[in-house]
């Protein structure tokens, strides 16, 4: 299975399977199986003589939600639409963050290059011959489609030891474990997954308390676990230079 690396804001490696060229088009057709029950809705409803004068606007109403669909979800739904988190496939950004509005805006515009005026060839061909599986807009907005669950597992997490002029903001994370690490970068990442900033809070008040420190007053919580990954990522690698 072909993967893509992604390296995060906390300087982690991260694998994903890249989404096969089967799965997104079961996904497509998943939430195209959503509007076509629509359009039979609106067939019947057009047969009923009271009900006629509101088909009309029905359809509309119905080409609209087309339209945006997808744009609309993957900004909800953090990357997926219906069908796409049926198939658990999702959209991310290659920097490792979530897709920003700028980017998910970029890849729905292109979807008319992509799709309709190339005859779905332009995404299909481009997935096929590119490295990361990536349609014509993910080249465009930087971004990929992957499995939803991460490759790696965070207990063989890579972290890239950051560079000799680094200096720690934080030196009391050197009484932290690589098990802690990897339980403050699970908690990053699922933040990411489901913007709960209430496990980031928790989070970071125990790391705080442990190693009795406070917080300069314009980091708040979620920079300062990235600080100390950060910060344990670098005194580790120094110590191993040594």
């Amino acid at each position: 299975m072909q993967t893509i690396k992604v390296t995060t804001a906390q300087n982690i490696d991260i694998d994903y399977e890249i989404a096969g060229i089967g799965e997104r088009i079961l996904a497509l057709a998943i939430d195209y199986a959503i509007f076509v029950a629509l359009a039979i809705v609106g067939s019947i409803l057009s047969v009923s003589g009271p009900l006629r004068e509101v088909v009309s606007i029905y359809f509309i109403i119905v080409l609209i939600i087309f339209a945006f669909y997808d744009l609309a979800c993957e900004m909800l739904l953090n990357g997926q639409s219906v069908g796409k988190r049926i198939m658990k496939i999702k959209v991310i950004s290659l920097n490792g963050n979530r897709p920003t509005l700028s980017q998910y805006l970029l890849r729905w515009t292109l979807r008319l290059v992509d799709f309709p005026l190339t005859a779905y060839l332009g995404a299909l061909v481009s997935a096929i011959v590119t490295d990361n599986g990536q349609r014509i807009g993910d080249i465009a907005a930087g971004t990929a489609m992957v499995r939803t669950h991460a490759r790696t597992q965070m207990n063989k997490l890579v972290f890239i030891p950051s560079d000799d002029s680094y200096v720690p903001v934080f030196k009391e994370v050197a009484q932290l474990t690589d098990k802690d690490i990897y339980l403050i970068a699970d908690v990053l990442h699922n933040y990411r997954k489901t913007l709960n900033y209430v496990i980031v809070h928790n989070m970071a008040e125990r790391i705080k308390e442990h190693l009795q420190i406070s917080l300069p007053a314009q980091m708040n919580d979620m920079y300062f676990l990235e600080v100390v990954i950060k910060d344990y990522t670098h005194i580790v690698a120094s110590a191993d230079a040594l």
